[in-house]
């Protein structure tokens, strides 16, 4: 694909901030051929075309069809292709079929973006109503929000190909010694969650409330994948015990012995050489890098099986949310692992462009404290997704954005490595099913 310009940084109002984010995107999808984007390789992922028009359609159709003086549509029928849940707008298109889409190609699809682009900065040249820069900013968060699915999409995407291509070759982990575990412990009592201040938030951060909290541990560092080998070698995907009933059903099921994307290579059963597709291609595990890719279903099973196991770990479990959040509130965003480099916000703004990492990274050193807390994984919570005390959505069309999928699924907080790190905060709540363990999702323990 063509080169772009690298983005300016991310600063400069609104019509600075909307010409960094698109670019970001536009960077992400660079390395990419044009059959890259047009797979679809499973229901749960789009191709990388679907993700580069509908965040377009959604500037088109949220901002520029209500703000824009004598507005035509680009083409009537991306209304229905490009839509993804809004059933205000009107029809979809069916999301396990949009691989097949083949048609609008990808250079319509980026001159779509370009036209939508132009638009918008005219809009933005002349005084709008802060209504029109509400649905700015949640148009750039919500384009962050496909920046990182575009990833993990085109990760899956690039696993099913036998040559096990890499999306970026530059491999960014480097040796380090292995980190102990430790138990930092919080008081409880009373405490507040919830988004404050006048940064961004999405509708469920909101309102912030009051909790009781009982005395708890969380573990220093996320679960690695040393630790996840131990679990496995220990007859961890065989043993009913540390499974929930569904859990349980579903590994045997769909035939499950590890986590998405490890391979078994070259060694016997009982001493396997455990390999993983990255998105920097096929590597040997390392053990000191947190574990991703796990459901909730195996980060429930791994807690169970370390409080059963472990030396220290009686009483281990996953955090509630509420717990997650008070103890993350007193970390620093830049202290984590990956989020430290940025996120892939930064690697696009400049110095990182050929050297950003799209993997979780091991805890350089035994630092104090909890470590790794935004960045790496999103880590797995106990808490079912629903709404906070008070919950009220966005008014109008936004109002479909959060708070009808606050059913059957799971928390999930923290960020990932392919997480935008101006996209990352304390209160933000992902949210996924319990068998989906194709996003960056891994897990912290806790315990009493």
């Amino acid at each position: 694909m063509t080169a772009h310009a690298k983005p300016i940084a991310l600063e400069g109002g609104p019509a600075g901030r909307f010409h960094t984010v698109r670019g970001q995107t536009s960077w992400l999808v660079e390395p990419l051929s044009e059959a890259d984007c047009q797979v679809q390789s499973m229901a749960d992922v789009s191709p990388t075309k679907w993700h580069l028009a509908h965040v377009t359609w959604f500037f088109e159709t949220f901002l520029l069809e209500r703000f824009e003086p004598d507005f035509k549509p680009c083409h009537p029928a991306f209304r229905v292709l490009f839509n993804s849940y809004y059933n205000g707008v009107g029809d979809k298109f069916p999301r396990a079929q949009r691989g097949l889409i083949s048609r609008p190609g990808l250079a319509e699809v980026l001159a779509y973006r370009r036209q939508v682009d132009e638009r918008v900065a005219r809009l933005l040249e002349r005084p709008v109503p802060p209504e029109a820069l509400a649905i700015l900013e949640i148009g750039l968060h919500h384009e962050q929000q496909h920046q990182e699915l575009l990833l993990t999409d085109i990760k899956h995407v690039l696993s099913c190909n036998p040559l096990q291509p890499a999306y970026r070759s530059a491999w960014p982990l480097v040796a380090v010694a292995p980190q102990p575990l430790q138990w930092v412990e919080h008081a409880g009592g009373l405490q507040s969650i919830g988004h404050q201040g006048d940064g961004f938030a999405f509708d469920n951060e909101s309102p912030r409330h009051s909790v009781w909290l009982q005395p708890f541990a969380l573990a220093s560092r996320l679960t690695t994948h040393g630790d996840w080998a131990a679990f496995i070698a220990d007859g961890g995907y065989r043993d009913p015990r540390w499974w929930l009933a569904a859990g349980w059903d579903w590994i045997q099921s769909q035939r499950i012995v590890a986590p998405l994307y490890w391979q078994q290579a070259g060694a016997s059963d009982t001493n396997p050489d455990w390999h993983s597709f990255t998105l920097h291609g096929r590597v040997r595990i390392d053990p000191h890098t947190p574990v991703a890719h796990l459901s909730y279903f195996e980060a429930d099973a791994y807690a169970r099986w370390s409080a059963a196991n472990l030396p220290g770990h009686a009483g281990a479990r996953l955090p509630t949310e509420v717990e997650w959040e008070v103890a993350a509130a007193g970390s620093v965003l830049a202290a984590g692992g990956s989020a430290a480099a940025g996120g892939a916000e930064a690697r696009a703004s400049g110095n990182l462009l050929e050297g950003g990492n799209f993997h979780p990274v091991p805890m350089a050193q035994n630092a104090p404290g909890l470590q790794q807390m935004f960045g790496d994984c999103w880590e797995w919570t106990s808490s079912s997704y629903a709404a906070y005390p008070g919950f009220v959505p966005w008014s109008g069309i936004a109002g479909e954005y959060n708070g009808k999928f606050m059913v059957n699924q799971y928390v999930l907080r923290g960020g990932s490595c392919v997480t935008p790190s101006s996209h990352i905060r304390a209160s933000y709540r992902n949210f996924f099913p319990t068998e989906a363990r194709w996003q960056f999702s891994g897990l912290r323990l806790a315990r009493d």
